[in-house]
């Protein structure tokens, strides 16, 4: 991608009314507009107040404007941030002039883009910004945090190292073989490549926490009508979120509710109660619910306990293959004490026994949840990442397994040289180092405008 030598300019403040609205410029043309729109240029770093005048010097707006000089901006260029009042019409007035001045308009993500093509930070840290802005939950934003401070950046980096010291080693005993250098009697090469893929292993892990406290998992609660499915979404949720009856078939559509489970956003879908039925109206909502079902992550497979302790077999087939179903035995309040197996006991694979309107079981319950979505570990120390950070791990551990297969069955060292150059290749589209053009502008796209 080339280096933009345009200006470019955007609200960077929420659409609406505000104490607060921001217009940053960035760009070669930046102490020019300065110039024209406030009459000076600001001492560089410090808010100095100004008016934001029109073409016919008449006064927009006043306010504070902060100017940052190449190369020491965000962007890395000039950048001009004229921070005025909130209202909709001064901001549209004062980008006009802007764009009057030899401006345009800013795609979304296209500051943070320019700070990525000018080296002020890389993809990953870029990345960061934007789910700091949408994270969904405290946990998420420390993340995010850790992961714009680099923490996740220099751990890819760490592993470069890693992939280059093995590397060198090789492909000098390739193109040198004139210096006997018997690369392949080197008992701690393959060592050294199981390694590596243990350290991306690891890093893959932890990829995956991330990736939980970014986009959440889907969790789907199915049961037959009656069974208390609502009843469980408010107990979750913390609220009444559904209407709760003694009616079956009270819920006719897919209600949808976000609860923050220990710092992972869940996403969890409360569905019609899955019957044979005539109602039009009620099999409309087991269709939706069938629907819901098919997206889900996870599964919560309700039943009332007061019905035995026998799976519904006919649920269960409902369940996609490779989606995890938790079973879950409902209003054990309404159970005589000595009727309940196992109490409340922990039993792995066995039916978690709650009560949605007591309370009962429900830390045991949100313990399966987070054993199932793998976050079982210290999830607090997690960095922010992305599906593709995720997929991108998984092709650079392949790519090492294949190399040490090929070390340890038939001693191909041009072999094994491909695989560690194809696994940093897949470690340096994390970072943005080796990513085509298209695939960036389609990452910066989902970026917010101003940012």
């Amino acid at each position: 991608m080339s280096q933009p030598t345009d200006t470019i300019c955007a609200i960077a403040t929420p659409p609406g009314a505000g104490g607060l609205g921001i217009v940053r410029i960035s760009g070669p043309r930046v102490p020019a507009i300065s110039k024209a729109l406030t009459g000076f240029l600001p001492t560089p770093r410090h808010a100095t107040l100004a008016a934001f005048r029109d073409d016919q010097g008449e006064v927009i707006d006043s306010g504070i404007a902060l100017y940052f000089p190449a190369p020491h901006s965000f962007t890395g260029e000039h950048v001009l941030e004229l921070q005025g009042h909130g209202g909709t019409q001064i901001l549209q007035q004062v980008m006009r002039r802007v764009l009057e001045l030899g401006a345009r308009i800013a795609r979304p993500g296209e500051f943070s883009e320019r700070a990525f093509l000018n080296d002020k930070m890389d993809l990953v840290q870029a990345e960061a910004i934007a789910d700091l802005i949408e994270s969904g939950s405290g946990a998420a934003a420390r993340a995010a945090q850790r992961s714009l401070q680099g923490v996740f950046s220099d751990r890819i980096r760490v592993l470069q190292e890693e992939l280059t010291a093995i590397r060198v080693f090789v492909e000098a005993a390739i193109d040198f073989p004139e210096e006997e250098i018997d690369f392949l009697a080197q008992s701690d090469i393959s060592e050294r490549v199981r390694q590596a893929e243990n350290h991306v292993s690891e890093l893959l892990d932890s990829a995956m926490q991330g990736r939980l406290l970014r986009d959440g998992i889907v969790m789907a609660i199915i049961g037959r009508p009656n069974a208390g499915k609502s009843s469980l979404l408010n107990a979750l949720s913390g609220q009444e979120s559904a209407i709760v009856t003694e009616i079956p078939g009270t819920t006719r559509d897919v209600l949808r509710e976000q609860i923050d489970l220990d710092g992972i956003p869940v996403h969890v879908a409360d569905t019609a109660g899955i019957r044979e039925t005539s109602d039009l109206i009620e099999a409309e909502g087991i269709r939706r619910a069938r629907q819901a079902l098919a997206a889900a992550d996870i599964v919560l497979l309700i039943r009332d306990a007061s019905e035995g302790d026998a799976v519904d077999e006919g649920l269960l087939a409902e369940v996609p293959a490779g989606v995890r179903a938790i079973e879950v035995a409902n209003k054990v309040d309404l159970l005589p004490r000595h009727t309940v197996p196992q109490g409340l006991k922990d039993d792995a694979g066995s039916p978690v026994w709650i009560s949605a309107r007591t309370g009962q079981g429900m830390d045991l319950l949100k313990s399966r949840i987070r054993e199932a979505i793998g976050a079982t570990g210290q999830i607090e120390g997690a960095f922010s990442a992305r599906q593709r950070h995720v997929d991108a791990l998984k092709r650079a551990g392949s790519h090492l397994a294949a190399g040490f297969e090929v070390m340890e069955q038939y001693k191909a060292g041009e072999l094994l040289a491909e695989e560690l150059r194809l696994a940093q290749q897949a470690l340096g589209e994390i970072t943005g180092e080796m990513l085509p053009d298209d695939l960036l502008g389609e990452i910066f796209s989902s970026f917010c405008i101003g940012k």
